[in-house]
């Protein structure tokens, strides 16, 4: 009906446009016709000048009289032009007026009241599917008001308490320490300064122990204190046993709460952006490719941490053989419960190791099984896709790794680990002619990083298919490369 309307409305318009171009004829006829006999008359008032002028040759009036002649006779001529078209454009004028445009505007009325039938039959339809959704909407507002009245912030609030109380006691008043006696004092076990095995505490000039408060801010992190070796001291460890002073107090307590708290605000803001999508461990909620980028990025961080806890493994095996050398620097049994964690974390993180393998292989063979399929895809219904240009992503996260990479040694397993030229080539050299061309079904506004604009229409070159993400990289023809939805194209290969 809508198209049926702009055809009537054309039609009329085409009629309205033939109106009005004869009447812009009939007034240039008009303007002739009056200019015409405007120099007729001049003309036949020059030769009765002439005529009547004694000192005027009898050649020089035959001559105006020829020319008023032929100036009347033109003038005739405009005149019966100007009433044949004054007679055409009354006649068209009164056919558009008592012929075409009511007939136009009936064709509107017929329309009209057929778009008011199907609007009665729809609104019909509407109301009978809304009758019967109602109860439906009434009994999940009921199971909504009861959970509601079932809610019983006491119980939430203890079994909360129940999983995160750390049992911890009460830190002890703080002992006066007197600085007037001499400075070679014996160090004494209830000393904040000194650590309960005997050991002198290193600490900066001027500077004291700050005591950490539950609610109060962060102090930035010192760099931990180094051993005359090199290595951090035990208690500068993060894997080492806690030493009296340095145990948990409640700032850590919170901290941890927050930590465990904060993964489950973050998870169930992913799933209510996600529109109900579960996120899985193994990022089989993903599209293939970005299950495989991912996967790939926690496989590298497993490893790192990996050689992280390798290299810790061996710090405390040298930092132990120096205590069994030198017993005055420490007692190695200290450092047994470390190393015995250290070496759980090792076996942990190897099976972490083993499983992201297996998960990339399976998401290996996936994206090479779809590859063979993307042809198919670029006749889908227009759906834009829900993840993010693979630019941007792989960009962010590719520069947080860089940086740890920077920081830390590179790790040996990760070298053995297989190459995957799939990922590498996401960020080879950019091929020098296009693979095909695509022209663009809708308008996209590109606004996030690694995606480029383009209009309803244009003509694209296509750069790089659609690796299973749902983009596809196009260049346009003023420049500029970037990805765009896959369902926003018509895509035609070389």
């Amino acid at each position: 009906m809508k198209q049926e309307r702009k055809m009537h409305f054309q039609e009329g318009r085409r009629a309205q446009q033939q109106l009005e171009s004869g009447f812009k004829q009939l007034e240039n006829s008009k303007r002739k016709f009056e200019r015409d006999c405007r120099e007729a008359e001049k003309a036949a008032q020059t030769a009765e000048r002439l005529d009547q002028d004694i000192n005027a040759t009898k050649a020089d009036v035959e001559k105006a009289k020829q020319q008023a002649h032929l100036r009347s006779h033109m003038a005739e001529e405009s005149k019966n032009e100007y009433a044949a078209q004054l007679q055409r454009f009354n006649r068209d004028q009164a056919h558009f007026y008592f012929s075409q445009m009511p007939q136009i505007f009936d064709k509107l009325q017929d329309m009209d009241e057929r778009r008011a039938t199907h609007l009665g039959a729809g609104y019909g339809l509407l109301s009978d599917a809304e009758l019967q959704v109602v109860p439906i909407i009434a009994k999940c507002l009921e199971g909504m008001k009861v959970a509601a009245d079932a809610v019983d912030a006491k119980h939430d609030s203890q079994v909360l308490i129940e999983l995160h109380k750390s049992g911890f006691a009460r830190p002890g008043d703080v002992e006066f320490e007197d600085f007037s006696q001499p400075m070679n004092r014996a160090p004494s076990d209830s000393s904040l300064g000194t650590p309960s095995d005997g050991r002198p505490e290193l600490r900066g000039p001027g500077r004291s122990r700050a005591k950490r408060w539950p609610f109060g801010k962060k102090n930035k992190p010192r760099p931990p204190p180094l051993s005359p070796l090199g290595g951090p001291l035990p208690s500068a460890m993060p894997n080492g046993p806690p030493s009296p002073r340095s145990g948990l107090d409640p700032l850590a307590i919170l901290s941890e709460i927050s930590k465990s708290v904060k993964p489950r605000l973050a998870s169930f803001r992913s799933l209510r952006g996600s529109r109900g999508t579960v996120v899985t461990e193994d990022f089989s909620h993903l599209p293939p490719e970005q299950q495989r980028k991912r996967l790939q990025q926690q496989l590298e961080e497993r490893n790192r941490e990996l050689q992280k806890e390798i290299d810790q493994r061996e710090a405390l095996k040298k930092m132990k053989d120096v205590y069994e050398k030198t017993p005055q620097m420490g007692d190695p049994a200290s450092l047994e419960p470390r190393i015995t964690e250290t070496l759980n974390n090792i076996e942990r993180l190897k099976l972490e190791v083993q499983k992201y393998e297996a998960w990339l292989a399976e998401a290996e063979s996936r994206v090479l099984s779809n590859r063979g399929d993307s042809l198919g895809r670029h006749a889908r219904p227009p759906d834009p896709p829900a993840s993010a240009p693979p630019d941007s992503g792989s960009n962010n996260n590719g520069s947080q790794d860089n940086k740890e990479s920077s920081e830390e040694p590179p790790s040996e397993e990760g070298q053995d680990a297989p190459i995957y030229t799939e990922f590498d080539e996401d960020f080879e050299e950019e091929p020098a002619s296009p693979i095909g061309h695509c022209v663009a079904i809708y308008h996209f506004e590109g606004s996030s990083e690694g995606t480029i604009s383009m209009a309803e229409g244009e003509d694209l070159s296509l750069m790089e298919e659609d690796k299973g993400d749902g983009w596809t990289r196009v260049r346009r023809k003023q420049g500029g490369e970037g990805y765009v939805p896959t369902s926003y194209l018509r895509v035609t290969l070389n």
